[in-house]
């Protein structure tokens, strides 16, 4: 059987750089990690405009062909899938230049595009021609979340009362992922996500692109409160859940989970309490790998993809609806 050819575009970090020097017995956490592992890639050629970049990816995951711009990797062609690794602004004109190259599918990094109105389009250029669009909101492809969101639909857990989400460097570039995962845990049960509130931006990191503390709430009437941490501090991205029967804790990215369980009162008679919990480890390090399986299963398959471009432009709506908010024009009270 022929090897799937890819084209990576940008050779940063989450291209291949988290995995340059990363055990090989670890999950791979990177593109050209992932297409490697799973075994039905080839990394026929990237694109990078820094040639020492470019060079060092080459060498580290051994690509042919490296080329400065997606134009002129075109002769290198036809590729099935290209990887879209480049920075968020460059997204929308790349996009259009891989779409006449006619591959047979594209991953892209999140966000889509800096603003929703040039995210939409690149999703509607991409209906249009035909060609699916998976975006990396990487907790898409993590099996413990799949489980954790059926568990939640077929009321394992209780009543749903309220989630709190803590996170920092940027309401799009981080927040988006923030907003996602609630989409895909919360969405089918409770409904739509509502903005109800924004507080002032915290310029941790992009200049474009500040953390905004916000109050939103489910069609179901589920409060939901995201939480503002600083990027200069430390990473951060933490996901609590309060139900009828317990506390759940997505911590450290998905790296690992704390739950408390319901139990009786040891000291009061007739009282429920939470119990100390337990810690236990998390797969989000499976998640690159399974979603590069989830490409190959749609391109060989017609499976689903489990991240879409329709996905990323639901989740970015409600970023620029907090955004919006979190203006000093949309609230008065504040300077």
């Amino acid at each position: 059987m022929s090897l799937q050819r890819v084209l990576i575009v940008g050779c940063g970090q989450i291209a291949g750089g988290f995995d340059a020097s990363r055990p090989p017995a670890l999950p791979p956490l990177t593109h050209a990690g992932a297409y490697r592992r799973h075994g039905s890639f080839e990394i026929a050629a990237c694109v990078e405009p820094d040639a020492e970049r470019r060079a060092a990816f080459m060498h580290r995951w051994g690509v042919a062909q490296g080329f400065a711009s997606v134009p002129e990797a075109a002769a290198a062609g036809p590729f099935d899938v290209v990887s879209l690794c480049s920075p968020t602004a460059l997204h929308a004109a790349q996009f259009d230049e891989v779409l006449a190259m006619q591959p047979r599918l594209v991953f892209c990094e999140k966000p889509l595009t800096p603003t929703l109105a040039r995210s939409e389009r690149l999703v509607a250029h991409g209906e249009t021609a035909g060609v699916p669009l998976a975006v990396n909101h990487t907790r898409r492809w993590a099996p413990d979340i799949w489980r954790l969101a059926d568990e939640l639909a077929a009321g394992d857990w209780g009543t749903l009362r309220s989630a709190v989400g803590t996170y920092n460097k940027g309401v799009l570039n981080n927040g988006s992922h923030l907003i996602d995962l609630l989409h895909m845990l919360l969405r089918a049960e409770h409904g739509p996500l509502r903005v109800l509130a924004a507080g002032p931006p915290v310029a941790d990191h992009w200049t474009d692109d500040p953390t905004i503390p916000a109050l939103l709430q489910t069609e179901s009437g589920v409060p939901i409160h995201l939480h503002t941490a600083h990027a200069a501090d430390y990473a951060v991205f933490e996901l609590q859940l309060t139900t009828s029967e317990a506390v759940i804790t997505m911590e450290d990215g998905g790296s690992a989970w704390r739950i408390r369980r319901v139990v009786p009162s040891a000291a009061f008679a007739g009282y429920r309490v939470l119990d100390a919990g337990e810690r236990t480890p998390g797969r989000y390090a499976e998640a690159t790998l399974a979603a590069i399986t989830n490409l190959h299963d749609t391109l060989t398959n017609g499976a689903p993809l489990l991240g879409t471009g329709c996905g990323a432009v639901a989740a970015q709506r409600v970023c620029e609806q907090i955004r919006r908010l979190s203006e000093p024009s949309s609230n008065p009270a504040r300077p």
